[in-house]
């Protein structure tokens, strides 16, 4: 099948030959229809094989010009870096469709986006808890939105929006059409369609958990954090072959920890992106990762989500993630738009569980490689690493029963006093007198001059 097969119009077959695209992929195939004839749709289908592009075709062909200011079509992704990057591919697309599109996003000035939102927009790229601000702000009217597309929901739902997503379902129109992309179907997933779906729809190209035949997959059992990074310099020394790798680590104080380690190892050659990083400083990171000044790019799970990167030949594990769909999204990083792609996967002693996992849900093993003669075997353990021993009677450690409590002194004279309350009133009258008649005001003043 070519894209002439599909009933696009003139303006999106001219973008998609400027982009220099010839045949759609099996999901965009398959969604395109179902998509454009406004039911629910849920896909399934393994990251890297075009999902924006499946969902944005039969939108974009459907939607026709208006100068009202309230948006029509809403996207909801996970992450920032999403939303730049899903609003980038709109935009390829919608090269000679005049629309207007908005990515917003947390972690920037939400008064210059209640700017850009009033100057009125046909579709919003947003993370849902800037959109729900922007929305209980009143500034973004959500009575007009037609359609609903949620990308990349089971890692929204990972990451704990759930709520957020109930809440933002509430304020939305209920006639409109809702359409569900995601690589994995999870328990938390089925939930939500059963919830807010009516009837959907489903597109499955390939089982839930299964990695594209595109990107091979090799691990090495490593004993401890020193070795994977003995092993990880080995590997890297190619750098013919390793020419722009993706490292995944599971949490940002490792991926800093692991940036030092190889920015002095392979200087300049390296970047990172996590949460506790700035947006510029992210959305830099990956741009000279894409653009190829840097060749290794460190990331944690929740920030390379979704990234579109071209031509990433390795993806590398330096940590085994305990949620076997993480893995799955991890090695989506490489063998994108059908080009080959190798997954590394490193796995210590106590991580062979997940490990184990991981084979389950892809329903096969991953071949295992020997660690090269030339690697050291590291016996040295990280804080992380090393065991944790129960001393009971370590004097620094002191029982509950010897710490310290409240602490106590004597009061000062002066903080000694109680409130006297009514008796107060009473001690002042005796020490000055009242007047013997209240209702004359000049009695005292007329006796005293008498005196």
């Amino acid at each position: 099948m070519t894209f002439q097969d599909l009933n696009l119009n003139t303006p999106l077959y001219n973008a998609i030959d400027d982009l220099g695209f010839k045949n759609p992929t099996p999901i965009q195939a398959e969604a395109f229809n179902i998509v454009a004839s406004g039911k629910d749709v849920v896909g399934i289908a393994q990251t890297g094989t075009g999902k924006t592009f499946a969902y944005m075709m039969p939108i974009l062909r459907h939607l026709k010009y208006s100068r009202q200011d309230n948006p029509r079509v809403l996207i909801l992704v996970p992450t920032r870096e999403l939303v730049v990057q899903v609003v980038d591919e709109i935009e390829k697309l919608s090269k000679y469709i005049n629309n207007r599109v908005l990515g917003v996003y947390g972690g920037t000035n939400i008064n210059t986006q209640k700017q850009a939102v009033a100057q009125g927009q046909d579709i919003i790229v947003a993370t849902p808890g800037r959109l729900y601000d922007l929305a209980v702000s009143r500034v973004l009217q959500l009575k007009s939105i037609q359609k609903l597309v949620i990308d990349e929901v089971d890692i929204m739902l990972d990451l704990g929006f759930r709520h957020q997503l109930t809440n933002i379902f509430d304020i939305l129109p209920e006639r409109r059409q809702n359409v569900m992309f995601s690589a994995t179907m999870t328990k938390d997933v089925d939930e939500l369609i059963t919830d807010f779906f009516i009837d959907p729809a489903k597109i499955q190209i390939a089982v839930s958990g299964t990695p594209l035949e595109n990107i091979k997959q090799q691990r090495y059992n490593v004993p401890n954090f020193n070795t994977k990074v003995n092993l990880l310099e080995h590997l890297l020394q190619n750098e013919d072959e390793f020419s722009r790798v993706l490292i995944f680590v599971g949490y940002k104080k490792m991926a800093d920890r692991l940036f030092d380690i190889l920015d002095k190892i392979f200087p300049g050659q390296t970047c990172v992106i996590h949460s506790n990083k700035t947006q510029n400083y992210r959305l830099r990171s990956i741009e000279q990762f894409r653009e190829g000044a840097h060749r290794l790019l460190v990331a944690t799970d929740v920030m390379a989500r979704g990234l579109d990167i071209d031509n990433v030949t390795h993806v590398i594990n330096f940590d085994t993630p305990d949620y076997p769909e993480n893995y799955m999204h991890r090695i989506g990083r490489t063998g994108r738009a059908e080009k080959e792609g190798l997954a590394i996967l490193l796995s210590s002693e106590r991580e062979q569980e997940s490990r184990l996992r991981i084979e389950a849900l892809m329903q096969q093993e991953i071949e295992t490689l020997t660690i090269p003669d030339a690697v050291e075997i590291s016996t040295e353990l990280i804080e992380e690493e090393r065991p944790q021993i129960k001393e009971r009677n370590n004097p620094i450690k002191r029982k509950q029963e010897d710490l310290s409590g409240p602490a106590f002194h004597e009061k000062k004279d002066k903080n000694k006093k109680t409130n006297l309350r009514g008796s107060y009133k009473r001690e002042i009258a005796k020490k000055y007198k009242k007047p013997k008649t209240r209702g004359d005001k000049n009695y005292n003043k007329r006796n005293k001059k008498r005196r």
